[in-house]
């Protein structure tokens, strides 16, 4: 955690969103978070990866409408979406981490709802994240091709239980997500740097939602190239193995 976190105030859930060059979206979405989280103990966790639109000034209109659920972090330079969220991370203090993409394509009605089939009854201690599977996609035809070789030579390098990492969508437990790693695109590992944590991994469906504003962030080359060095720093990250937990420890982990 880092120093200017606050541990002594604690929540169920954060909801923790990365921004960038997101002006138009992000209202909406957050008023569609505040609906569909009503009745739980939740904040929401902003990160404006330096922005240079008016994203800004729409966190700090919203943050002065809500200052009791939301939090406002701007980064000095651009760092990506892995720095945004390790970023948001150090201010969460709910005890589940619901990722949502700034864009609006994720829903928060399946944020509810996952929240309360796996969320509240918390029946494996041992879980440590709930990965989004989009059930339709609004990508072009390449794009989805694309995405379905890469998910589909990533799980087979990496054997992380994930048919969709793609999907910006996850429901991390924060005790979790404190045992990993940090790298510059972490993010799209998230499945299998938690299973190699010793937690387990589990898919649920959600919706894939066209942006109402702006462009992708994401080109094919750029993500080609590095996803291929990454791949193989996983795999070999993998292979490495993951920690110890003592039996002494109060953890769901030491009984594997």
């Amino acid at each position: 955690m880092g120093p200017d976190s606050q541990p002594s105030q604690r929540r169920d859930l954060s909801v923790l969103i990365p921004f960038f060059n997101e002006a138009g979206n992000i209202q909406p979405l957050l008023d569609e978070v505040h609906a569909a989280m009503t009745g739980v103990d939740y904040e929401i966790v902003c990160v404006n990866d330096c922005s240079s639109d008016a994203t800004a000034a729409e966190l700090a209109a919203a943050q002065t409408a809500n200052p009791d659920r939301i939090k406002v972090l701007t980064h000095r330079q651009r760092r990506g979406k892995s720095a945004a969220l390790f970023t948001g991370l150090r201010h969460c203090v709910g005890g589940w981490v619901q990722l949502l993409d700034g864009d609006g394509q994720n829903d928060p009605a399946d944020a509810r709802r996952i929240w309360d089939l796996v969320a509240v009854k918390d029946e494996n201690p041992a879980l440590g994240i709930v990965c989004g599977k989009r059930t339709s996609r609004n990508d072009s035809g390449f794009k989805w091709l694309q995405s379905r070789i890469a998910n589909g030579v990533r799980r087979f390098c990496l054997r992380d239980d994930a048919t969709d990492t793609g999907c910006g969508f996850k429901l991390i437990r924060r005790r979790a997500f404190q045992d990993l790693p940090y790298f510059a695109a972490m993010h799209r590992f998230l499945p299998a740097l938690v299973k190699r944590a010793g937690w387990d991994v589990r898919e649920e469906a959600v919706a894939d939602r066209q942006r109402r504003h702006g462009v992708s962030k994401y080109g094919f080359l750029g993500r080609f190239g590095a996803g291929l060095v990454d791949l193989f720093g996983m795999m070999w990250l993998v292979r490495r193995g993951g920690y110890g937990v003592a039996v002494e420890w109060d953890d769901p982990r030491k009984q594997r």
